[in-house]
């Protein structure tokens, strides 16, 4: 597609590298090429666009074998315009000088052309050989019977198209089909898949049963050095013993020797420390009957002193006791003399006061009688007077109250 741009009334045209311009104006051929630059007037022009560089045109069709069997092949192939004029004027490339798009469709009726035709030689040589000659080597095939059929197809040079390559991608059969060609295959891998793990269980088994064996053996010669292991120890162990024993005999021997002269050397120290000691009580005798002299007198001399001591203070003591007991003595006797003329002197008065009074002098003196009694009978806290007492007194203050 061109770019057109608009300018009062006039239009400019720009072609791209691989787009070949051809420009008639009023039927005559002015501009002509690839990659274009020019002004044109829109109603007097007549312009076409014919692309030029390789173009890929992929196909897809079905075919059917000579055994009946529908098969799709998928191919591509590469064309180019190789004469843009005949191309031009066998196909409408022209171009709307207002848009710069195509009016026609040039390219599909290209593609339509190259697919039938190929699809025609392709078709032709699928229907004379077997599916299974040609999914083994139809592609090939196909891809030198589609380009020798376009190569000689005289309408293309006429229509100015140069075959560049053909490429047969794929050749495949219907689902159903190639799920049935593949079984065989697939069951044949299968069986190798399954020989080889037989094979591997195999050779596993076998390897197992050289490890066991290897096992066992190593365990035999296990068994064995450990009952050498075992008579070894045997030997060590009396071999042991016997040192032991021969080492407890020395050692036995050595303890009743030195048991002995530890006992010679405890019974001589012995005997020495029984002369020391007794030396030393001895001594210790000595000194102390010569202490016990020496305390005796000083106790006898201590005892003298503290016994005239003690005797000269209890002479004192017992001058002093006598002492203060005539002194008290003396003091209570003043005391109680003094005591007694008070108590002479209080009692005159008391019976002057009574016989000034005009009292009976028996009376009075039965009232001191009973005052000495109340002084030294006991204290009456409370005094129950029965109902017989009280009525015998009763009975005899009756007479005097009625005299």
């Amino acid at each position: 597609m061109v770019d057109i741009t608009r300018r009062l009334g006039l239009r400019h045209l720009r072609g791209a590298p691989t787009a070949h311009i051809r420009h008639h104006r009023s039927g005559t051929l002015v501009h002509d090429g690839p990659g274009l630059s020019f002004w044109f007037r829109p109603l007097t022009a007549a312009l076409s666009e014919v692309p030029v560089d390789d173009r890929e045109l992929a196909m897809t069709f079905h075919a059917r074998t000579s055994d009946f069997q529908d098969v799709s092949v998928q191919a591509t192939v590469t064309y180019r315009v190789a004469d843009p004029a005949v191309a031009a004027a066998r196909l409408d490339f022209s171009v709307d000088p207002d848009t710069g798009a195509w009016r026609g469709t040039p390219l599909e009726q290209l593609g339509t052309l190259l697919t039938e035709t190929a699809q025609q030689h392709a078709l032709d040589v699928l229907a004379r050989t077997p599916l299974s000659a040609a999914l083994a080597d139809g592609v090939a095939a196909v891809r030198q019977r589609i380009a020798t059929g376009l190569a000689a197809e005289p309408r293309l040079p006429a229509t100015g198209i140069e075959i560049v390559a053909v490429r047969v991608m794929a050749l495949r059969p219907e689902p159903e089909v190639e799920r049935a060609l593949r079984t065989p295959a697939r069951e044949q891998i299968q069986q190798e898949a399954d020989r080889a793990t037989y094979e591997r269980r195999a050779v596993a088994v076998e390897r197992e049963r050289t490890i066991a064996e290897n096992e066992l053996a190593s365990r035999i010669e296990l068994a064995r050095r450990e009952e050498q292991l075992v008579e070894q120890r045997g030997t060590n162990a009396r071999r042991e013993a016997e040192e032991q024993a021969a080492a407890d005999a020395v050692r036995a021997r050595a303890e009743a020797e030195r048991s002995v002269l530890q006992a010679e050397a405890e019974a001589a120290r012995s005997v020495k420390l029984a002369e020391a000691e007794a030396e030393r009580s001895m001594r210790l005798a000595d000194a102390e009957a010569a202490r016990s002299r020496t305390l005796a007198g000083a106790e006898a001399a201590t005892s003298r002193q503290l016994a005239e001591a003690e005797a000269e203070r209890t002479e004192l003591l017992a001058d002093a006791e006598a002492a203060r007991a005539v002194r008290a003595a003396r003091a209570e006797a003043e005391g109680a003399r003094e005591l007694g003329g008070a108590q002479a002197e209080a009692r005159a008065a008391w019976l002057r006061v009574h016989a000034d009074a005009g009292v009976d002098g028996t009376g009075t003196l039965q009232a001191l009688t009973a005052i000495r009694l109340a002084e030294n009978l006991p204290r009456i806290d409370s005094v129950t007077v029965s109902p017989d007492v009280l009525t015998g007194l009763l009975a005899r203050l009756a007479p005097g109250a009625g005299g």
